[in-house]
């Protein structure tokens, strides 16, 4: 059956924000919204408290597209504020489109648009472009429908993850409240430095390996992208020849329990504990730390992903570029070292709440593949 489509053009007016300069920006007035206030990355917001054009206001409600940089569709719901530049404001004035239609609609055209942008530093989609673009235009009661439906299931993806950030912040209370602050040091726990309670901290070869399609005959190959959740994720790896495993194995062997740490890049500090016995190599941008009797695995995890600890390692990175923690940095990070019982009833509680967070997880992921097969039967 053949679906009536219309032009993006077609259903609505798209108004442009304003280029606000750096003197515009104050401390007083209406909140200037860029890009990064949308996919939450913002910094230094600013607030313009002068004259501005009606058209660039924006309130509760109202449909927000970034179309440069990174695209995205958004509706806002945090109060009255002033559009910048590279963002549209969607006026529906054409003809009669359900809003959460609409906004699941450019969703799922996002990836189109993506192959459409321009420019070499920043990339963009040409108004013209995304105006040109088709969606699937049914009657308004099937796009309430739709929208109903979608909302539906994006409302239980939203609170699934809720939920983890939830946990997470949860072991992190649970942290302070059994062991207090390094700075404080109200337990008078002993001081040490992560060196202290490490018999072995090494990062992987320094070399860009040559991977390998055959995961068959190949060696799986870490780097700090597997680690950025704080659990190693097996999920897209990268394969080494045979011949370069043995190689690089000779020289450092992961073992269960290691801690593998990130430290190269904008997620450098971020720690997990290889849970398995999974046989592979790691790249540069890996440190690995084998923990000693003296400290329980997990809780050194929690340790090295503790803000105090990312305090140290940020007055650790020098120069400018992309950042890199070098080994004698992380060996020299001082930590508390409580006793190992301690440490090991903090452990036992991390792992239930990890149990309840695989349970969180696979619900969000199948919830997810329900989220997108409808998606694509919806507007293709």
């Amino acid at each position: 059956m053949k679906r009536n489509m219309i032009k993006l053009g077609d259903v609505a007016t798209y108004i442009n924000g304003y280029a606000f300069k750096p003197e515009d920006r104050g401390e007083v007035g209406l909140p200037i919204i860029r890009i990064q206030d949308l996919t939450g990355n913002a910094y230094d917001l600013g607030f313009y408290n002068g004259d501005y054009p009606k058209r660039i206001e924006i309130n509760d409600g109202d449909v927000l597209i970034s179309w440069s940089a990174s695209l995205g569709v958004y509706v806002w719901n945090r109060g009255r504020a002033l559009l910048n530049q590279h963002i549209f404001k969607v006026q529906f004035d054409k003809v009669n489109i359900d809003k959460s239609y609409f906004v699941y609609a450019v969703r799922q055209k996002l990836a189109e648009m993506a192959m459409k942008t321009h420019g070499a530093t920043m990339k963009h989609i040409v108004k013209k472009d995304f105006e040109e673009t088709l969606i699937p235009y049914p009657s308004l009661k099937k796009q309430i429908e739709i929208g109903t439906n979608l909302d539906k299931i994006d409302n239980i993806i939203v609170a699934r993850k809720q939920q983890l950030e939830l946990l997470d912040e949860l072991v992190k209370a649970r942290f302070v409240e059994m062991f207090g602050t390094l700075h404080d040091n109200e337990n008078g726990f002993d001081i040490v430095t992560i060196e202290d309670v490490c018999s072995l901290i090494k990062d992987g070869t320094h070399q860009t390996p040559q991977y390998t399609e055959d995961k068959k005959e190949g060696y799986k190959f870490l780097s700090s992208k597997d680690v950025i959740s704080q659990k190693v994720d097996w999920t897209n790896i990268k394969y080494i020849p045979a011949e370069l495993h043995e190689k690089l194995y000779a020289t450092i062997k992961p073992q269960r329990n290691d801690i593998l740490m990130s430290k190269n890049g904008v997620n450098y500090g971020v720690a997990a504990v290889n849970d398995t016995d999974e046989v592979f190599d790691i790249y540069v941008s890996l440190a690995l730390l084998r923990p000693k009797k003296i400290i329980d695995p997990v809780f050194l995890k929690c340790v090295i992903n503790n803000p105090e600890t990312k305090w140290q390692f940020d007055s650790s990175i020098k120069g400018i570029g992309v950042p890199n923690l070098h080994l004698g940095e992380i060996k020299k990070t001082r930590m508390f070292l409580p006793p190992i019982e301690l440490q090991n009833q903090f452990a036992d509680f991390v792992r239930a709440i990890d149990k309840s967070k695989v349970a969180i997880k696979k619900s969000l992921d199948e919830t997810q593949i329900l989220f997108d097969s409808l998606m694509q039967k919806y507007f293709g």
